[in-house]
C-alpha cells in the first residue's frame, strides 16, 4: 500500500515542489487550498491519483473534514506538509500595523496548522497502535523570518517564530508515537507571492545578501520535504532546515 502526504496549499509555488517530489517518490497525494477544483483542473491532471480538498486551514472546522477523506479514500496518513500561509496584504511598518492583519495571518500560519497537526497525529498515534512498525512525519514550511526580522511585515515574522516553537514542542510530544516532526526555513525563493518583489531581491542577490546567488525553487523545498518523508534524516526529530542560500549564515 502506498504511503499518503497530505499538503495544505499543495496546488501552488512551494505546496506544488512538493507534491511533485512525493509523487515522483511513490506517495499518493490530497492537496488542499481555498480554490475551487475547477480553478485548480491543470494542476490535478499532474497527480492522476491525487484528490483535492477546498478547505481553509484558519478554519478549524474543515480539519475533520479534511482528514476523513482522507481516510475515505486511502485509509492513513503517513506524512503531513504544513505548507499552507499568507502574507500580509500591505506590508505596513510596525507603527502602523493594525490587528486585522496581525489576526488574519496568526489565524492561517500558526493557529490553523497548531491544530491540523493536533488532529492529524491523532490518527497517525491510533495507526501506531495498530501497527508498530508505522512511521509518521509532520514537516512545517516556516521561512527565515522565524528569525530575521523585517518591521515592515511584523506579524508575518511572528507568525513564523511560532511555527518554530511548534515544531519543538510536537517534536517533544510525538517521538513516543514514532512520528518525527521537522522544520524548513525557506528563503527566497521564486513564487507567485514573491513575483511582486522580485526586482528588490534580484538587486540584494546581485549584492551580499546570499553565499550563493541566485533564487530558491519549490524544487528545492520538496526535495528536502521528500528527504525528511522518506526517514532519510534519523535521530533528528525536531531539527532545522534552512534552504535560504546562505542568507542566514553568519559571516565577517
Amino acid at each position: 500500500m502506498s504511503k499518503v502526504a497530505l499538503i495544505t496549499g499543495g496546488t501552488r509555488g512551494i505546496g506544488l515542489g512538493i507534491a511533485k517530489e512525493l509523487a515522483a517518490g511513490g506517495y499518493d497525494l490530497a492537496l488542499t487550498g481555498r480554490r475551487e477544483a475547477s480553478e485548480v483542473s491543470q494542476v490535478l491532471a499532474q497527480f492522476p491519483s491525487a484528490i483535492y480538498l477546498q478547505s481553509d486551514v484558519a478554519r478549524l472546522d474543515d480539519h475533520a473534514t479534511m482528514l476523513d477523506a482522507i481516510f475515505a479514500r486511502f485509509g492513513r496518513l503517513d506524512v503531513l506538509v504544513n505548507n499552507a500561509g499568507v502574507a500580509p496584504d500591505v506590508r505596513a511598518d510596525l507603527l502602523d500595523a493594525t490587528a486585522d492583519s496581525f489576526d488574519r495571518l496568526i489565524a492561517t500560519n500558526l493557529r490553523g496548522p497548531y491544530f491540523l497537526t493536533q488532529a492529524a497525529a491523532r490518527r497517525m498515534i491510533d495507526h501506531r497502535q495498530r501497527d508498530p512498525q508505522f512511521r509518521g512525519c509532520i514537516v512545517n514550511i516556516s521561512s527565515v523570518s522565524a528569525t530575521v526580522a523585517s518591521v515592515n511585515r511584523g506579524d508575518y515574522c511572528i507568525s513564523k517564530a511560532g511555527i518554530a516553537m511548534a515544531t519543538q514542542l510536537w517534536a517533544a510530544r510525538l517521538a513516543e508515537f514514532g512520528i518525527d516532526v521537522y522544520e524548513i526555513r525557506p528563503g527566497i525563493i521564486a513564487t507567485d507571492m514573491t513575483a511582486a518583489v522580485k526586482a528588490k531581491y534580484d538587486a540584494l542577490i546581485a549584492g551580499d545578501l546570499l553565499v550563493e546567488k541566485r533564487w530558491g525553487t519549490p524544487a528545492d523545498v520538496g526535495r528536502a520535504v521528500a528527504m525528511l518523508a522518506r526517514g532519510d534524516l534519523p535521530y533528528a526529530t525536531g531539527q532545522v532546515l534552512h534552504l535560504d542560500g546562505g542568507l542566514t549564515l553568519q559571516r565577517l
